[in-house]
């Protein structure tokens, strides 16, 4: 069965599959005036919007000028398996974030394996304990650098990646081409907003707590290109805006035994002389 998870450690690499709300995340942080603390007073500030857009922004200025948070987030996804059917996995992740080069990301999988990402602001570090292996590579820069870095030139897994980064806000008004309010309803018993929107990839809907803190309390992202249209669903709890963090949470100290390999995109290209290639076997690349 075909498990596209945070999955097996290959001998000699680490591999994942790309799912993320919105791809393709390059470009330059644009300036800003203010710093996080004051975006996020302002966003919190300001009178509660009515319309869609105006709600979806609110949020996405309001986490992207959180200084610091931590959250738990319970997501399941849909894998199209070579007989045809749909199948379901799931995960839990737990996410602290301090701006503006702190990262860790502790994966847990349907099957119980485990990973854990970590970024310091220079290395970013990718570690099984189950397998006591690691990959790590340089990459400062800060948070937006090294996520862009994870997903487009390690072809690595980073759900929702977008969330995190400090220029949100303009990712996802850029690639949103529709939106429209839903409907209000209640999400665990809180207030929300239901808004559904589509770029060129993905139908998303959000649901935003109503209130002084617009947090995102739900995601449903439908790959609507892909065979099947696969969605990835996420459900998001525990958010800590003034979580205590130390340093070491995002450093990586090898254990013992620990062994070290490479990133599968860091790995030297290799055909065999005389392989066949997809267009002779027609199998697909």
């Amino acid at each position: 069965m075909t498990h596209h998870g945070w999955g097996a450690m290959a001998r000699t690499a680490l591999c994942w599959a790309i799912l993320t709300a919105l791809p393709g995340c390059a470009g330059k942080t644009p300036a800003t005036a203010a710093g996080p603390e004051a975006t996020q007073a302002a966003a919190s500030a300001t009178a509660e919007p009515t319309e869609a857009k105006d709600i979806l922004l609110r949020m996405a200025r309001y986490l992207a000028g959180t200084p610091r948070f931590s959250v738990n987030v319970k997501d399941n996804y849909d894998v199209l398996q070579e007989s045809g059917q749909m199948i379901e996995f799931g995960e839990t992740r737990q996410i602290t974030v301090s701006r503006p080069d702190r990262l860790r990301v502790e994966v847990m999988h349907s099957d119980n394996d485990k990973h854990i990402v970590l970024y310091d602001g220079k290395d970013i570090t990718v570690f099984s304990p189950e397998q006591n292996v690691y990959a790590q590579t340089s990459k400062p820069g800060g948070i937006d650098a090294a996520v862009v870095y994870f997903l487009k030139d390690l072809h690595m897994r980073l759900p929702l990646a977008v969330l995190l980064l400090s220029r949100f806000p303009e990712e996802i008004e850029r690639r949103t081409r529709s939106l429209d309010y839903v409907e209000k309803t209640q999400i665990d018993g809180a207030p929300a907003h239901h808004l559904a929107g589509r770029t060129d990839t993905v139908d998303y809907q959000v649901w935003i707590a109503e209130g002084a803190k617009p947090l995102p309390l739900r995601v449903v992202l439908t790959y609507k290109n892909a065979d099947g249209n696969p969605q990835f669903r996420a459900q998001f709890a525990e958010w800590n805006l003034s979580p205590q963090i130390q340093d070491t949470q995002f450093a990586f100290k090898p254990p013992e035994g620990g062994r070290k390999i490479a990133f599968l995109a860091q790995l030297p290209k290799f055909e065999p002389r005389g392989a066949a290639t997809p267009e002779l076997t027609g199998e697909r690349k």
